[in-house]
């Protein structure tokens, strides 16, 4: 991002660099935490028949029973009512209610075959929703659109059934609430995360990009694959900030605004560190005396704003951005997190500095 400084009535802009976007989707993301690492999630049990291929963790909670395991097979581990399957129901339980309580933006059919939408919060017309044939999911060019389905009752997918994605949609943001259960064809496939006030069921052969998310009762399997989808990490700021004016010799200061990473790599040692960079300031010819050093450009992070997820989040210290500094960092995290600061950006105009509207670029990256 760019910023824009002046002195006297000169003003200091920040810039979003090319390649980062401070744009969000029309609706916020739908945070799973300790859920999002799993593929396979049950309250009462999980019973498998066949060579089903699970990528992801698989659990159930407070339930004891997990069956069929070989000859099914789980990538990631197996928990059996520990403490990992516990806060992954009190994540999940979060998640669904965020989901539930979310503003529709459309109420259509309840059947979804043969139909595209674009990204959007959809309520039926019956309280249920099915489908009997090709659902697509247009994201219109946005891999962070959101897709949710709010069913007051059951989910009911017909055998050979599909939901396509196209316009670069995500299965990771695709959802499915669902007030009781859902019942899922033999040899359909199925993109995004069901979460099941009671129980999911899938036919025999069923292709899942998501995740099974059932609360209190059993998730049932039949020689299916299901496919936690891949994350991401990345890194949000503002695509410009004004820091105002002062006089040569004086120092300008402000809040840049919300920067926010997301962690939705659902690792099992979820870190990360933010780290933040800047150009010099300048105005017009960009001579000795148009131009701020970025040694006299200090960032100052400040406490965390906003937090999810299970880690611990540190803010860097505060200093000169003549070189690249740590902004932000996460560590001994599991699963989905995130965190978001205000920083102050501060800086000192030179004496001898012309009046001008100066404008930097200030550039916040995360690894």
């Amino acid at each position: 991002m760019s910023v824009l400084l002046a002195c006297l009535l000169a003003v200091l802009l920040i810039v979003l660099p090319a390649g980062l976007s401070g744009a969000s989707a029309a609706d916020p993301p739908v945070f799973l935490g300790a859920a999002g690492s799993f593929a396979v999630l049950a309250g009462d049990s999980v019973v498998n028949t066949g060579a089903s291929i699970i990528t992801g963790d698989l659990g159930v909670t407070p339930g004891m029973t997990v069956s069929g395991f070989p000859p099914g097979d789980v990538t990631g581990t197996i928990h059996v009512n520990d403490a990992a399957a516990v806060q992954a129901q009190s994540d999940f339980a979060l998640a669904y209610n965020d989901v539930a309580s979310r503003t529709p933006t459309a109420t259509v059919p309840t059947d979804l075959g043969a139909t595209t939408l674009t990204p959007g919060v959809y309520s039926s017309l019956s309280g249920t929703f099915s489908n009997t044939g090709d659902l697509t999911l247009d994201a219109q060019g946005d891999p962070d659109a959101i897709f949710i389905f709010q069913a007051v009752s059951t989910l009911l997918t017909a055998g050979a059934s599909t939901v396509t994605l196209t316009g670069g949609a995500q299965a990771r943001n695709v959802f499915w609430q669902v007030g009781t259960s859902a019942t899922l064809g033999a040899a359909s496939t199925l993109s995004g995360t069901v979460l099941a006030l009671a129980s999911i069921t899938a036919g025999a052969g069923m292709v899942v990009d998501g995740r099974f998310l059932a609360r209190d009762g059993t998730v049932t399997l039949d020689s299916d694959t299901i496919t936690r989808p891949t994350g991401t990490l990345s890194i949000s700021a503002p695509q410009n900030a004004n820091l105002g004016s002062a006089e040569p010799g004086a120092e300008v200061s402000a809040r840049l605004g919300a920067v926010t990473v997301t962690d939705t790599r659902y690792a099992s040692d979820a870190a990360w560190t933010a780290t933040v960079s800047s150009t010099t300031f300048t105005t017009g010819g960009a001579t000795p005396s148009e131009t701020i050093a970025k040694s006299l450009i200090d960032y100052a992070p400040g406490a965390a704003t906003a937090t999810a997820g299970v880690a611990e989040f540190t803010p860097g210290t505060s200093g000169g951005l003549g070189s690249a500094r740590t902004a932000f960092t996460a560590s001994e995290g599991t699963g989905e997190n995130s965190a978001t600061w205000n920083p102050t950006i501060t800086v000192t105009l030179p004496v001898g500095v012309r009046v001008g509207t100066y404008t930097a670029t200030i550039t916040h990256s995360v690894t």
